[in-house]
């Protein structure tokens, strides 16, 4: 049985090929040939929450086990389990948390390649963290990006991750700021309640919205949800964790069928994304495992 660590998984999984990975594997999901249940979720107190996600890609399955304390140097740490489909034996165990860094971002790359309208060039992040940093190495890699605007509720930490991107990116005061007239938004923060209006963002965005993982918190306002091309990483995970669906579904701004078919569908040309260049679009990822088990299963190779 193979132990691949942290450092292994960022020396081999570079951006450009994790984008692929979880391109093919939200197709096989869309497609049914793989499967994944519900992510189980156990609340610790204080904020912090202990995650089992279990699914079957390809030749293999197994589970990701995920610890997401927020406000912690690293919020999300884990392994990744994967299981031979068929001996049914152990063969590797993956150290998830710089898998989930990095597929997390490169899922967002892959979503903007695909719903972004094609002349995107100002790409706006929401947060400060991890997630952030990785977004702004992952979405340049699939648009032309001129400037990158951060913004987070602490200046300098915004100010400190622009000088780390470089020349072409830069801190903004708020988060209005940030976002006006951006061509991409990626909003990865641990926000309870939504930092993110829809009176703040121009016709024509495109938004990944990634931070909040559970029902229950919203990094978006509804008004945002009910405006946009809602498309999903996994329809029936939205349906029932999606946060901001779930509080624009209950005030009765949406139902069901605001959800869009998933972006696998999307990426095979099943399902439209865009229909034109006014077309805000959002797609709300809640973290798939056949995308970890697809960078697993790369990493074993």
């Amino acid at each position: 049985m193979r132990l691949i660590d942290r450092e292994e998984v960022a020396r081999r999984l570079d951006h450009a090929t994790c984008i692929a990975l979880v391109r093919e594997a939200m197709i096989a999901l869309a497609e049914g040939r793989s499967a994944q249940l519900l992510r189980g979720i156990l609340d610790l107190g204080s904020g912090d929450l202990f995650g089992v996600m279990p699914g079957a890609l390809g030749a293999g399955f197994g589970a990701k086990l995920v610890s997401v304390f927020p406000g912690k140097p690293r919020s999300h740490q884990g392994v990744i389990a994967m299981f031979d489909r068929e001996t049914g034996a152990p063969t590797a165990v993956i150290e998830g948390g710089e898998v989930t860094a990095i597929r997390t971002a490169c899922a967002s790359a892959a979503a903007t390649d695909a719903l972004a309208r094609r002349d995107a060039r100002t790409l706006a992040i929401l947060g400060t963290g991890e997630q952030a940093w990785q977004h702004a190495l992952a979405v340049p890699l699939v648009r032309p990006i001129e400037e990158i605007r951060i913004w987070g509720r602490d200046l300098a930490r915004a100010e400190a991750l622009a000088a780390r991107i470089g020349g072409h990116a830069r801190a903004a005061a708020t988060a209005r700021e940030a976002v006006a007239g951006a061509d991409v938004v990626c909003t990865t923060t641990a926000a309870a309640e939504p930092i993110l209006f829809s009176d703040d963002v121009a016709d024509g965005t495109h938004l990944n919205v990634i931070g909040s993982s559970h029902a229950g918190p919203c990094e978006i306002d509804t008004a945002l949800v009910a405006r946009a091309r809602f498309v999903p990483d996994h329809r029936a995970g939205v349906l029932a964790q999606g946060a901001e669906f779930l509080r624009a579904r209950a005030e009765g701004l949406v139902g069901d069928d605001h959800v869009l078919p998933e972006i696998g569908a999307v990426y095979a040309g099943t399902a439209p994304g865009r229909l034109g260049d006014r077309d805000v679009t959002i797609y709300k990822s809640l973290g798939s495992i056949v995308q970890d088990l697809a960078c697993a299963q790369w990493l074993v190779r």
